[in-house]
């Protein structure tokens, strides 16, 4: 039997979460609020707003709640994420909502992947699959804009490819 669309979400979705732990991980800690130009997400930023998306995501795919967007959107990034001073507790807190996600995706059955989550305030219309699948692409984005700033940071490279 082939492999249903929410399995090959959950592994997708480990293996995504890994991906941005091996580079969330070489932060330096002296360097969280580092940003390679004003008005720039720092680096901590990028981690915690990972994590808060990825968690209000999660909630509209699985029970329609907008609650994070209610906020989000009217205050921007800026009025949302906070001062970040610790990457331990950021990189605990993604861990936290990784697990979340893959127990509200584990959780919805199968034929709940093909709803519609619609909010035209904020002129938002996915599939249930579409919106846990947009998790996964919102880390590769941001995965890649933290090793490119640790590229331009430390000269080093930042991949969570063993090259």
């Amino acid at each position: 039997m082939s492999e249903s669309l929410k399995e090959f979400f959950l592994k997708q979705k480990e293996a995504a979460h890994q991906a941005s732990l091996t580079v969330f991980s070489r932060i330096p800690r002296q360097h969280l609020g580092w940003r390679p130009a004003a008005g720039m997400l720092t680096l901590g930023e990028i981690v915690r707003h990972v994590w808060m998306s990825e968690e209000g995501i999660a909630r509209i795919a699985a029970f329609s709640d907008w609650s994070y967007h209610q906020k989000r959107v009217p205050l921007g990034l800026a009025g949302i994420l906070g001062e970040v001073t610790s990457l331990e507790n950021e990189l605990e807190q993604l861990a936290r909502v990784n697990q979340l996600t893959l127990e509200l995706a584990a959780q919805m059955p199968d034929e709940r992947w093909q709803e519609e989550r619609v909010n035209e305030s904020f002129g938002f219309r996915r599939k249930v699959s579409v919106i846990f699948f947009g998790i996964n692409e919102h880390h590769v984005h941001h995965r890649a804009q933290a090793g490119a700033y640790l590229h331009i940071l430390t000269g080093e490279k930042a991949s969570h490819y063993a090259l």
